[in-house]
């Protein structure tokens, strides 16, 4: 069985080498945990995740290859069928059928009534009032309606079981999935570099004893206080083809903001032009010399631009291509002064990968980005925190 753990690790794209298989048999060889499969689950987990972003896919696995034994809930022991748990057609009632599902009482009754169905049960069984099985109005299985149940596996339709029996409890971190503001900030934090810069305020304990025991006397050291010294441009596409993202959008802006005390941001719509700005409501009155950008901030500053770099190829190529003024010069010209300024750079595309190959001009940013274009999904996210981090 931990061999099949293994592959279907690896399977599911976790990083599982022999090395960590034989640190779980060790461990469990020298009982460093209770043998209880909660225990285990969290050992095994401290063994072979080392990204919180596939926290959820490794749930999955376990629950997979370790399905039917023993639960933390009092349950007795019993495997329950697969095919048991798809739900075959929800079951639509009557408001006056609705009322007369009588509620089974207090959660020790409900348990122990689960109890004698799985003692009992021993065939798959849908529709109904008793059974455990799919689109009835029994208080256990799934895909049916009962207003006190325990769901076992499945989505649920109604939103009111009691007790899941298949739950997980980071669905949110697998790397696959959308992003929100707290999985923005967990990729973020792969581009930190600290420093301590300003007073000296923070007592330094290390120090304070190596000095003491030195000097014979209490020798007290301070030191300044550490903070990401990571120097972040962040330029937003607005408007347009960009409406729909507006919400990842302000997530993405959000968890910058949070995560690096050195960052200054710029709104431009499509491409870059002549002129940046930071009011969308003052962009045509109170605009920044994209000059004044280039001079005021230094080589040392990482510049991420987020769009869908979706738009006519001639306001990237041809002067007075942009669709709101007249460019004197191309988005291609100003688009390289900015990647040769600040060669950490990199475009996060808010499109699926998938549909880039469909767009002109996405094809033109990505040749003028040097390939450094990556989709705004946590696991390309990753990839380009990663890219940034691998040039000073």
């Amino acid at each position: 069985m931990f061999f099949s753990f293994l592959d279907e690790l690896r399977a599911a794209g976790i990083p599982a080498s022999l090395k960590e298989h034989l640190v779980l048999l060790e461990a469990l060889d020298r009982d460093v945990i209770e043998r209880t499969p909660e225990a285990f689950y969290y050992l095994a987990r401290a063994t072979f995740v080392k990204d919180e972003g596939l926290l959820d896919r490794f749930d999955q696995v376990f629950a997979k290859v370790f399905r039917g034994i023993a639960t933390t809930y009092g349950v007795a022991p019993a495997e329950i069928p697969e095919e048991w748990l798809k739900a075959i057609a929800e079951k639509f009632l009557t408001p006056e059928e609705m009322a007369a599902i009588k509620s089974l009482g207090s959660w020790d009754a409900i348990m122990e009534t689960l109890k004698q169905r799985l003692a009992e049960q021993h065939e798959r069984h849908q529709g109904g009032s008793k059974w455990i099985g799919t689109g009835g109005t029994s208080p256990f299985g799934n895909g049916g309606y009962n207003p006190e149940g325990v769901r076992i596996g499945g989505e649920g339709k109604h939103g009111r079981a009691l007790k899941v029996w298949d739950q997980r409890a980071f669905k949110n971190l697998d790397n696959t999935r959308e992003l929100g503001t707290r999985n923005i900030k967990v990729a973020l934090r792969r581009l930190r570099r600290f420093a301590r810069e300003g007073a000296a305020d923070e007592l330094d304990v290390d120090a304070t004893i190596e000095g003491t025991a030195k000097q014979g006397w209490l020798d007290v050291h301070m030191r300044p206080e550490r903070h990401n010294a990571v120097k972040l441009l962040l330029f937003l596409d607005v408007g347009g083809s960009m409406d729909p993202f507006v919400k990842l959008c302000e997530e993405l802006f959000s968890a910058a903001t949070s995560e690096f005390k050195n960052m200054e941001f710029f709104y431009f719509h499509n491409c870059p032009y002549e002129g940046l700005w930071k009011d969308n409501r003052r962009r045509f009155t109170e605009r920044t010399p994209t000059w004044d950008v280039l001079h005021k901030y230094g080589h040392d500053y990482k510049l991420i631009f987020v769009g869908d770099a979706s738009m006519s190829t001639y306001e990237i190529t041809h002067p007075g291509g942009s669709v709101e003024h007249f460019n004197e010069e191309p988005g291609a010209v100003w688009m390289q002064r900015l990647v040769n300024t600040y060669p950490a750079a990199v475009w996060l595309n808010v499109l699926p990968e998938a549909h880039w190959g469909y767009t002109q001009s996405v094809r033109v940013i990505r040749e003028l980005m040097q390939e450094r274009m990556y989709p705004l999904t946590l696991s390309g996210l990753d990839a380009a925190m990663r890219e940034l981090s691998r040039k000073r």
